[in-house]
């Protein structure tokens, strides 16, 4: 898994008009290709008058699958640009369609894909791009003589919780990041003397700064 990607927070949309035309830019996270495919198949129905629907996506961590689509447009004016304002933005996992409905006056090749890379731009900024860091959840088991301690230090370091247990003993589960998770651990069993009973958890993302 990555220790970082840049992706979509949640599904957004933006109107632009260029030259009469309107320009409605979609986009949204996705996690597999199906859903990137069953978002642009419902946009599709939902604009079915509009002159295209042109859309491209980018999935899996080392970007794996790629598609890009001009739906009728002149081949490489809207598909392309589209997809390379994703990749320019290094974001993952996420579907971006343009639906174009025509104003009656031609943009030309330039035009179309200056039009279709700002319809891009102007979707992502409506998704609101984010960074979601990778954390490893710690464990830490200890006895209540240590729990004010360790409440203190991991509020004076900012450390994510997650649930915390009670009962003859405390279990607090800890989500460093996960490139820190080792130096993590090491810490606890100095900070309690080696008191601590520390085992590893799951990996989950969380976006940066929240």
């Amino acid at each position: 898994m990555l220790d970082s990607y840049r992706t979509l927070r949640q599904q957004g949309s933006q109107e632009i008009v260029i030259k009469k035309s309107r320009f409605i830019g979609y986009g949204k996270p996705v996690a597999s290709e199906a859903e990137a495919v069953a978002f642009i198949e419902e946009l599709k129905k939902l604009h079915w008058n509009a002159t295209h629907n042109c859309s491209a996506y980018v999935i899996g961590e080392r970007d794996e699958c790629q598609k890009q689509s001009d739906d009728g447009e002149p081949s490489g004016t809207a598909g392309k640009p589209i997809l390379e304002v994703i990749k320019h933005q290094g974001l993952k996992n996420v579907v971006i369609v343009v639906t174009r409905y025509f104003g009656g006056i031609m943009l030309g090749a330039g035009g179309l894909i200056r039009a279709y890379t700002d319809g891009a731009v102007t979707a992502i900024a409506a998704a609101e791009p984010i960074t979601k860091l990778l954390h490893r959840e710690v464990i830490v088991d200890v006895d209540y003589t240590w729990y004010g301690k360790l409440e203190n230090e991991f509020h004076a370091r900012n450390v994510r919780i997650g649930d915390t247990a009670f009962s003859d003993r405390v279990v607090i589960a800890c989500l460093p990041e996960a490139r820190e998770a080792e130096r993590f651990a090491a810490w606890i069993t100095d900070l309690t003397q080696g008191q601590a009973r520390i085992s590893i958890g799951e990996d989950k993302y969380y976006i940066e700064g929240e």
